[in-house]
């Protein structure tokens, strides 16, 4: 007889269902929760009030889960692998983006996105790394390290800023330039 064993959390914390080790019972009652919703929607009873409470219960968990961890926790949620990304941040505060492409004296570095984005209604200037959510994104993005061109593409993004009057909101998630000897052979010191 096979037995089929449980994912192990991994070194960083993180279990192969992505759910850190503290977001456990979190986790529970979000699946109670959305097994309700599916009983309701299959047999057409009503569980309105059984989902509320437990949606109140939930928001109490997550408020004293999140507000009681250890400095290591709070490093394991820093990098947890489905935190959102610059590109969920847009998608939840801005619309018509209009995006700067490259730094007009090498190339376009897709590490920094930078453009014009209206948030609340005003046009602002939107610069932030981008990391890539899968393996192709995140090799597309060299992993969020920002090459020479990438700052240059920042400073013209501001000077552009400047020039229209636009307020800057700079999103930073970076794991730093990138230290290859061209990068340096760019300028990067610079």
């Amino acid at each position: 007889m096979t037995q089929i064993s449980q994912p192990q959390p991994s070194g960083n914390g993180v279990g192969g269902n992505g759910i850190l080790e503290f977001e456990r019972p979190l986790a529970r009652i979000e699946r109670q929760i959305e097994e309700l919703e599916a009983s309701q929607a299959r047999t057409g009873r009503d569980y309105a009030d059984n989902i509320r409470a437990m949606r109140a219960e939930l928001t109490t968990a997550l408020k004293k889960t999140y507000s009681r961890l250890t400095p290591w926790e709070v490093v394991l949620v820093a990098r947890h692998p489905r935190r959102p990304l610059i590109n969920d941040y847009l998608a939840m505060m801005g619309k018509d983006f209009c995006e700067i492409h490259g730094d007009r004296t090498y190339r376009d570095d897709k590490a920094i996105l930078a453009g014009m984005v209206r948030m609340a209604g005003r046009k602002v200037m939107l610069i932030g790394n981008r990391k890539g959510r899968d393996t192709k994104e995140k090799v597309d993005c060299c992993f969020g390290c920002a090459h020479p061109e990438g700052y240059r593409k920042v400073l013209r993004a501001i000077r552009l800023a400047e020039k229209f009057q636009l307020p800057v909101v700079s999103l930073i998630d970076t794991s730093g330039a990138y230290p290859g000897v061209g990068a340096e052979e760019r300028g990067q010191a610079y």
